[in-house]
C-alpha cells in the first residue's frame, strides 16, 4: 500500500503548482502514516459471523470472516485484508461474549512473539456445549515486559473500556480510573477512534493530548502514530498558556499556589480588565469635509453602556467601539440629506478624533502587564480583589519586590494561567474539535478553566484519578473539576478492574485509600501474581542505598523494564551511587532499550510512568518530601502503583501508619 502511494504520478492532475504542493503533502502524509513498525503484526484477530453484517438472519444465511488489525489493510485490487479496529464490524471483538455472542459463531485471537505468528485461540461463542474461558493469549498480552514507550492496546480493549472508546464526539466523557485500570490508554485509543470517526471535522477543528510533563508526554507519544494518526497535538498545560515570549522561571509558595489557581481569580481578573473602561465626559466633534459633527457624551456612554452590557470580549467590544460612533454619525448625516455608504462609515471610525475617544473610553490592556500590576500595586489589587479574596489572601498575591517589567519578572507557572485568562477576557481563545486531559485531578480550578477554553465548542475526554493528586489543590471531586472546565454535563465513568498492577502491590497500596481518599473504590486487579510484593527494612540509612543497588542488580535480571524510585532530595545520592557500582541509568522521558533498562525516577515524576520491576526508596521520605502528610502518602500511592510485575519496597526510616498496619 505504501509503494502504491509512493508510485503516485501527480503531474497530469494538478491544476497548477499550489494545487500540486498540497496534494504532495498529503501524499506524503499517507507514507509515513503507512510506515512499517517493527514487531508489529497487520492483524491480532479474527471474527467469523454466523451472517454477513446487515443481512437477514434467515435460515442457511452464510456469514463472513474477518480479520481484525490495527490499520486497515487491503490487497493489489483494493478488497479489504484486514479491517480496522475502529470499524463497527469490528466491535464484536471486544464486545461479544458468551451471553451475548453478537452473532459471532468464532472469535480467534493470535499470539506474536518478535512479530512472528506463535500461537492462536478460539472461542467458539454461539456454541452452548463450550464453557466460557479466560484467554490465555489476552493475558500474555496484557503482561507482556514493557521497554520502550508506552504501546497500543487494541489487542486487549475490555468490554468496559471499548465503551468509552467508542462513545460519541458530541459528548465530554470523564473516567475516573484506578493505577492499571488502563484510562490513559482509553483515552488515547478514544481519540484514535474519534478521528476514524469524524476525521473530517476533526481535520478542521483540531485534536489536543494534554498529560502532565514533558516525561509522560515522550512515554505516550508514539500510540497514535503506531495507529496511523499522526495529526494530534501534545501539550502540558504550561505549554498551552505560554505565550509573548514569556516563560516559568520562578516559583510559588504552596499557600500562594493554592490562591493564584483559585477559580475566584477569574472574577478579580475580570473587574481589572472592566476597570479601564471610563464613561465619557466630554462630546466629540467629527470633522468631514467642511462639515462638523457633535455626539454629545450622553449618547457616546449610551454606547459604552451598551456594549459593556453585551457582555463580549473587551477587545471585540472595543473594535466595535468605533464602528458603533461612526454609525451614529452617519446617522447624522442622512438626517441632514446627506447620502453616506459603508465606506463612509469606516472612514469616519479612522478619523483621529474617534480613535482619539476610542483610545480614552476604552483602552488598549496588555494582559502580562495587568497581571503585573496586580501582583505588584496592593491598592489596585484590593480595589478589584474587595469582597472576592481576603485581606491575607491578598497580601499571599503581593510580590515582595515588584519586577520593573513584564519581561524581567520571574514569573511562576501559575502566573501564566492569569496572564492566559487575562488574555481570554480581551480576546476569545481559539476552540478546538476534542482535547483529551490526562492525570486532570492535579490541576487547579484556573487551570481547569484554561483547558476548557480550548474547548469550548468541542468535547473533552477527562481522565484522572482522585487518589492520586499529588497537589495542594488537587481537585476533591469530579463534579467541581468539570464545572471548572466548563463541560458540567460530562458523564462520569469508573474504571475498577486492574489490568497492569499486580493483586498483591494493589492491594498493599489500597491501604493508603482511606487516609487520601475516603470513599474512592480500591482497584481489583484480574492479575495474581505471588512473590510479587517484597517488603524489606534495611539496618541504617547507609545500609539502605547499598540495599537498593543490589535490589537494583537483582531487578535487572528479569525480563522488561526497571524504574528505582525515590523522593527527590534522595536522587542525587542514588545516583552516585549507582554510577559507583558501574551501573547505567536513564532519566524519566529517556526510552528504555534491551541494553539500557534501568531508569532513576524522582518520586514527583513517576506518575503516569510504568515499568515491569520497580525499586522503592524510602516511603517516609517520599511522604515526607510534600508541604502536607496527605499529599506526599498520595505520592507514595503513585509511586507504589508503577509496578507491572514485581514492587521491592526498601526502607530504613518506620512505613507510614496505614503502610504499617
Amino acid at each position: 500500500m505504501r509503494e502504491d502511494v509512493e508510485a503516485l504520478d501527480i503531474r497530469d492532475v494538478t491544476a497548477n503548482w499550489v494545487n500540486a504542493i498540497v496534494l504532495q503533502a498529503q501524499i506524503d502524509d499517507r507514507i509515513k502514516a503507512l510506515a512499517d513498525l517493527a514487531h508489529t503484526p497487520l492483524f491480532f484477530g479474527r471474527l467469523n459471523y454466523l451472517h454477513a453484517p446487515g443481512a437477514e438472519l434467515a435460515e442457511g444465511a452464510e456469514g463472513e470472516q474477518f480479520y481484525i488489525g490495527r490499520r486497515h489493510v487491503h490487497d493489489a485490487d483494493g478488497d479489504p485484508m484486514v479491517i480496522d479496529w475502529r470499524a463497527p464490524v469490528s466491535q464484536p471483538f471486544y464486545r461479544a461474549s458468551k451471553k451475548d455472542p453478537q452473532d459471532i459463531a468464532l472469535r480467534r485471537r493470535f499470539g506474536y512473539t518478535g512479530g512472528e505468528l506463535t500461537a492462536y485461540e478460539d472461542e467458539h461463542l454461539s456454541d452452548p456445549s463450550e464453557a466460557a474461558a479466560v484467554s490465555k493469549l489476552l493475558q500474555q498480552e496484557i503482561e507482556r515486559p514493557r521497554v520502550g514507550p508506552m504501546r497500543d492496546i487494541v489487542a486487549t480493549i475490555q468490554p468496559e473500556q471499548d465503551e468509552i472508546v467508542r462513545s460519541g464526539l458530541s459528548g465530554s466523557v470523564c473516567v475516573q480510573g484506578g493505577p492499571g485500570t488502563g484510562k490513559t490508554a482509553v483515552g488515547l485509543h478514544r481519540v484514535a477512534y474519534l478521528l476514524y470517526a469524524h476525521r473530517e471535522r476533526l481535520a478542521r477543528t483540531g485534536t489536543l493530548v494534554i498529560g502532565p510533563n514533558r516525561s509522560f508526554l515522550h512515554y505516550i507519544e508514539q500510540v497514535l502514530p503506531a495507529l496511523g494518526e499522526l495529526e494530534v497535538k501534545q501539550a502540558t498545560v504550561e505549554d498551552l498558556v505560554t505565550q509573548g515570549g514569556l516563560e516559568v522561571r520562578g516559583a510559588d509558595a504552596a499557600a500562594t499556589a493554592v490562591v493564584k489557581g483559585d477559580a475566584r481569580m477569574a472574577q478579580v481578573l475580570r473587574h481589572a480588565v472592566r476597570s479601564h473602561v471610563t464613561p465619557p465626559t466630554e462630546p466629540l466633534m467629527v470633522v468631514r469635509g467642511s462639515r462638523r459633527w457633535r455626539v454629545p457624551a450622553y449618547e457616546l456612554e449610551e454606547i459604552v453602556t451598551e456594549l459593556q452590557a453585551r457582555d463580549i470580549r473587551y477587545g471585540a467590544a472595543r473594535d466595535a467601539l468605533p464602528q458603533r460612533i461612526a454609525h451614529t454619525v452617519l446617522v447624522r448625516m442622512e438626517q441632514a440629506g446627506e447620502a453616506p455608504d459603508d465606506r463612509v462609515q469606516d472612514s469616519v471610525a479612522r478619523t483621529p478624533a474617534v480613535k482619539a475617544a476610542v483610545k480614552a473610553m476604552w483602552p488598549a490592556v496588555d494582559p502580562a502587564k495587568l497581571v503585573l500590576r496586580l501582583l505588584s500595586d496592593a491598592e489596585f489589587l484590593a480595589e478589584h480583589a474587595r469582597g472576592v479574596l481576603s485581606e491575607e489572601e491578598q497580601e499571599l498575591l503581593l510580590w515582595a519586590k515588584p519586577p520593573r517589567s513584564v519581561k524581567s519578572a520571574k514569573w511562576s507557572a501559575a502566573d501564566l494561567v492569569l496572564i492566559d485568562e487575562a488574555s481570554d477576557l480581551v480576546e476569545r481563545t481559539h476552540s478546538l474539535g476534542h482535547v483529551v486531559l490526562d492525570e486532570a485531578q492535579d490541576l487547579s480550578p484556573m487551570q481547569y478553566r484554561a483547558v476548557g477554553r480550548r474547548c469550548t465548542t468541542g468535547s473533552a475526554t477527562v481522565l484522572g484519578d482522585l487518589a492520586q493528586g499529588t497537589t495542594p489543590w488537587a481537585t476533591r471531586s469530579w463534579d467541581e473539576a468539570l464545572a471548572h472546565l466548563g463541560k458540567a454535563e460530562a458523564v462520569l465513568e469508573e474504571l475498577t478492574a486492574g489490568f497492569r498492577v499486580p493483586r498483591e502491590v494493589i492491594a498493599y497500596a489500597s491501604r493508603l485509600l482511606p487516609a487520601i481518599s475516603p470513599g474512592l473504590a480500591a482497584v481489583s486487579s484480574v492479575r495474581e501474581t505471588p512473590g510479587s510484593l517484597v517488603v524489606a527494612p534495611a539496618v541504617d540509612g547507609a545500609g539502605l542505598t547499598a540495599s537498593v543497588i543490589e535490589a537494583c542488580r537483582a531487578s535487572l535480571g528479569h525480563e522488561g523494564s526497571i524504574g528505582l524510585i525515590a523522593a527527590d532530595a534522595r536522587i542525587a545520592e542514588l545516583a552516585g551511587a549507582l554510577e559507583a557500582a558501574g551501573m547505567a541509568y536513564l532519566s524519566p522521558g529517556d526510552e528504555t532499550t534491551a541494553a539500557s533498562r534501568l531508569t532513576l525516577v524522582p518520586a514527583s515524576l513517576a506518575k503516569g510512568l510504568e515499568y515491569d520491576y520497580v525499586v522503592l526508596d524510602e516511603p517516609a521520605a517520599i511522604v515526607s518530601g510534600e508541604p502536607d502528610e496527605r499529599t506526599g502518602l498520595r505520592r507514595l500511592y503513585v509511586c507504589l502503583t508503577r509496578a507491572v510485575s514485581g514492587l521491592t519496597l526498601l526502607h530504613a526510616d518506620p512505613l507510614p501508619e496505614a503502610l504499617a498496619a
